[in-house]
């Protein structure tokens, strides 16, 4: 048989061949339990015997292994890690394995996809956030805003908090970001205080997506798989939470639930896992709180929790009053 005379690119094996299509011809696609867009069950790269620890999302052709691998990605790095070779190799192996021609793939500027009964125009590139390739280094934090959000010492390590004094967060507390991976992939900023001049409190890096990722989701999928993962809608609200000694718990980084992070939501739990709503108690947060309701009950058992008065926020309670709540 002639062999293929150039590599196709990485861009064309993605957007060609399926995650199923891999695990069928490793003949791991029935292994798996299949609840809506989401495949689960034992990692095949490390083994083990967690059933959920090895997540596929269909719609969004990736994996991620929540156990020992601690990795996820595209067909490209599951390839990689089963056979034990280079990126490159694994992508020439894929492309014999399907016989893939760079004039049989759908052009890379053009691509589009069905989404809730809307079309959405795509760019070449994976709806991914890219590592940084550098960090933060020297931020104080010992600044007195931390403590007046009432953060100790531990949380304030634990998420890499400080107050930045030079380069593009300089005057602005900086938040480290991580995908589900545990990979760095942005620094939000937060103003020390209330803004000048009508200024927005929070500053994000142009081209991160947020929507893309759940704050704290690399910290939370190590806690106990049978507690209910705990939504709330800020960094500080989350960072609350999770010092009340509440750990699994992750943020939007806003009010407004995205496919992705929906997707994020259950593939983490499980199916029929337990999912706990303590969106901020405002019109927007009760809005929202409805909505994600909605989505995710379809799968998941869903608990929305009301934070009593209006205004309240899940940063501004006490870990007595968070415990209650969260414990009804």
């Amino acid at each position: 048989m002639k062999t293929q005379e150039k590599f196709v690119g990485f861009d064309t094996l993605k957007r060609t061949v399926s995650m199923v299509q891999i695990l069928d011809r490793y003949g791991l696609k029935e292994r798996l339990h299949r609840n809506g867009d989401s495949l689960s069950g034992v990692c095949p790269i490390h083994g083990g015997h967690n059933q959920t620890q090895f997540r596929v999302s269909v719609s969004k052709n990736c994996w991620i292994c929540f156990g020992d691998c601690n990795a996820g990605g595209s067909i490209i790095d599951f390839v990689s890690r089963k056979e034990g070779i280079g990126i490159r190799d694994a992508a020439l192996l894929i492309q014999a394995w399907f016989s893939v021609r760079a004039d049989a793939a759908p052009q890379a500027t053009q691509p589009v996809e069905r989404a809730r009964g809307r079309v959405v125009q795509r760019s070449s590139d994976p709806d991914r956030n890219p590592p940084l390739k550098f960090s933060l280094q020297n931020l104080d934090r010992t600044h007195p805003y931390l403590s007046l959000r009432g953060l100790a010492v531990e949380s304030i390590r634990t998420f890499g908090l400080g107050f930045c004094r030079i380069g593009m967060l300089a005057g602005w507390v900086a938040i480290p970001i991580h995908d589900a991976t545990g990979q760095l992939v942005a620094y939000a900023g937060r103003w020390p205080g209330e803004p000048k001049n009508g200024e927005p409190k929070y500053r994000l890096p142009k081209g991160f997506k947020k929507s893309l990722e759940l704050f704290n989701l690399h910290r939370a999928v190590k806690e106990d798989a049978r507690l209910p993962l705990i939504v709330v809608e800020g960094f500080f609200g989350c960072m609350t939470v999770w010092q009340a000694g509440h750990r699994r718990v992750v943020s939007l980084m806003g009010s407004m639930l995205s496919d992705a992070q929906e997707q994020l939501i259950e593939r983490t739990v499980g199916p029929g896992g337990r999912v706990i709503l303590l969106f901020d108690e405002d019109e927007a947060g009760r809005k929202e709180s409805r909505e994600a309701q909605g989505r995710l009950e379809k799968l998941l058992e869903v608990r929305p929790v009301s934070l009593g008065s209006a205004g309240s926020q899940p940063d501004g309670l006490s870990p007595e009053q968070l415990t209650e709540l969260l414990n009804q």
